[in-house]
């Protein structure tokens, strides 16, 4: 057993806050009611859930009947291009996205392609990021949506979404943001960001599994996802998760009255890892943007010539959690779809791994995760070393 287990995977998930579970106990047991209930029971679970939406509600800067409960931020993404798209198929067929988006939309987007939408897919430069022009000039007259993720899950690229909106607005276009790794690393205002349509994931913010949120500005056309009751004023049919929605909630709070000091907290210690890494390894590559434009806790990095996965493995053995990049498409062989946009040569995103830093994590973590980090790679580069000379020996007889 490893000496040290450390835990550098918080894009892909982060710990449940004790602060949170502890508010969400009681409606496991003593606040059971289904809120659909008319008795005493149901009204208690009621009143919860609109606490939860109103917290919401205040760190988006939206209306509470502009709040949506889902399942996570797959189904809100779901709900939002394809709810969009079914509604205002009379106005047009043709929906904007970029390279880099989550699998939730990019395979909801090829979906919508085989039932006759046009999609144009925006490029990004090495860093990962859309060029406002490039999504000004692929508008049309037919087009009814644009996605584009508003920080990317792999390198942590922050994107201009208020930029790229204002110009869809103009044109009378919808914007959907998929937000889940923004909430808690940056300000995240519907009206600042002139986005139509959000989503969220709570268990990205140190929430439970199992929730999101779709932010549906008023009067925009969307279909129905789900039919059944009168959930979510008809809706999303379904019988609410009530302990999710109250994490959620407190969650959600927490993450922004915290963002401030957690985000200079996650730098620090994203940055002595970085420091540390280039002064003791050779050979590595930091994928993504620049400080400034990058979330503050996330490091995506290439090392010359090894397979990331084989690093993984390693790490692992040691005590050290990371990804090789979206948690969602992890044990596939194809590199990177993130990483390919980018150009990132091919051994190099085969080389990537990604390290997502948390509020749990200390700077002991970082030491154990750098040290680890070092024997892995001289381990992976040597094995690498005997296995190219063996061939050579094979090939000489």
């Amino acid at each position: 057993m490893p000496e040290r287990n450390v835990y550098l995977d918080n894009a892909a998930t982060t710990p449940l806050d004790p602060v949170v579970l502890a508010e969400m106990m009681p409606y496991f047991r003593e606040i059971f009611g289904n809120a659909s209930s008319q008795h005493a029971f149901g009204r208690r679970a009621v009143a919860a859930i609109d606490l939860a939406r109103d917290r919401v509600a205040n760190v988006l800067g939206a209306g509470i009947g502009e709040v949506y409960f889902t399942s996570g931020g797959t189904e809100s993404d779901n709900w939002a291009i394809r709810g969009v798209a079914k509604a205002n198929a009379k106005k047009g067929k043709h929906l904007i996205t970029s390279a880099v988006e989550h699998h939730a939309v990019l395979s909801t987007m090829r979906s919508l392609e085989k039932e006759g939408y046009e999609v144009t897919y925006l490029p990004v430069d090495k860093e990962g990021r859309v060029s406002v022009e490039d999504a000004v000039r692929a508008m049309r007259d037919d087009t009814i949506l644009v996605s584009v993720m508003l920080a990317n899950n792999e390198v942590g690229t922050i994107q201009p979404i208020r930029e790229i909106a204002l110009e869809a607005r103009a044109r009378g276009i919808l914007m959907h943001t998929d937000a889940v790794q923004a909430i808690g690393l940056l300000p995240v205002k519907v009206d600042d960001l002139s986005v139509d349509l959000l989503s969220l994931s709570g268990h990205k913010f140190y929430g439970p599994k199992g929730i999101g949120v779709l932010y549906i500005r008023k009067g925009v056309r969307i279909d129905k996802l789900l039919t059944g009751g009168a959930q979510e004023r008809t809706m999303r049919g379904g019988t609410y998760n009530t302990p999710a929605i109250v994490g959620l909630g407190k969650a959600i709070e927490m993450a922004d009255a915290e963002r401030e000091s957690n985000v200079d907290y996650l730098r620090s210690l994203r940055d002595r890892f970085l420091s540390e890494v280039f002064a003791k390894i050779e050979d590595v590559h930091l994928n993504g943007a620049s400080e400034d434009q990058r979330l503050a806790n996330n490091a995506n990095l290439s090392f010359g010539f090894l397979s990331g996965e084989t690093l993984l493995q390693i790490l692992d053995r040691m005590g050290v959690a990371a990804s090789a990049g979206s948690a969602c498409s992890s044990g596939t062989l194809e590199a990177s779809h993130v990483l390919q946009a980018m150009s990132v040569p091919e051994d190099r995103a085969r080389g990537a791994v990604r390290f997502s830093f948390g509020k749990c994590n200390s700077d002991e973590d970082v030491d154990h995760a750098v040290d680890a980090l070092v024997k892995a790679v001289d381990r992976a580069r040597q094995g690498k070393n005997l296995f190219l000379q063996e061939s050579a020996d094979k090939t000489e007889v």
